[in-house]
């Protein structure tokens, strides 16, 4: 039989794997656009070479010379024929396909289905781990001063070390098999703390086997 210092040490590794899964459930960062070093902006005060402004070349000292390479510069960038569209980087060949657009770097992957479920059951798993910790500190906590239980702290180690390996994955088969793993582990945990209750039939246990009924019956909808 234990007491209220091994439910303590249940309570502590649940709390580690209720804040991992918390972690998991959020959305993915967004990824911040990449910056080519080219379009970095720089210091005119900077040590090193005097920098020019985009229509100004530095080997160009007679101004015969600099008129000829601005006309050579618009004569690149004149509007395109007519039918065309700017910047349209169409086949020659008319019946060949039009490339499709590239993604840009930096974009935010939007998230799937797939993704979106399985984010929503670690939400809905976090949620049930709450609510465990809360019934074992407010109801169980005060009972197991009078009346000890056995407990089983090894299965609360167990369920943290699984989430934290599940949130090492974020995504793929791995990922999938460690949630459902944990939502299986918390199953354990509440019925075996059913268990424990049943043992010693008592008044003063009916609240919180209610509540630990509640708990397993929603992991057991998800």
């Amino acid at each position: 039989m234990a007491g209220p210092a091994a439910l303590l040490v249940s309570i502590r590794h649940q709390a580690g794997a209720l804040h991992t899964l918390r972690a998991a459930a959020a959305p993915h960062p967004p990824r911040s656009p990449l910056q080519p070093s080219h379009t970095q902006t720089f210091s005119t005060s900077r040590s090193g070479p005097a920098w020019h402004s985009p229509g100004e070349d530095p080997e160009v000292s007679e101004p015969g010379e600099a008129q000829k390479l601005q006309e050579e510069r618009k004569a690149l960038w004149k509007s395109p024929e007519e039918g065309e569209e700017s910047g349209d980087l169409s086949p020659l060949n008319p019946d060949e396909p039009k490339p499709e657009r590239l993604a840009q770097p930096g974009l935010v992957r939007r998230e799937t289905l797939r993704e979106m479920a399985l984010r929503s059951k670690v939400s809905r798993l976090a949620e049930a781990t709450s609510r465990l910790v809360q019934v074992e500190q407010t109801l169980l906590l005060p009972l197991l001063q009078q009346h000890p239980l056995a407990l089983h702290p090894k299965d609360s180690i167990e369920f943290r070390n699984i989430c934290s390996h599940m949130a090492l994955q974020r995504e793929g088969q791995q990922f999938e098999r460690d949630l459902h793993e944990a939502h299986e582990c918390l199953k354990t945990i509440i019925e075996k703390l059913l268990c424990s209750l049943a043992v010693s039939p008592s008044d003063s246990y009916i609240p919180v086997q209610s509540a630990l009924r509640q708990i397993l019956r929603d992991l057991m909808a998800m």
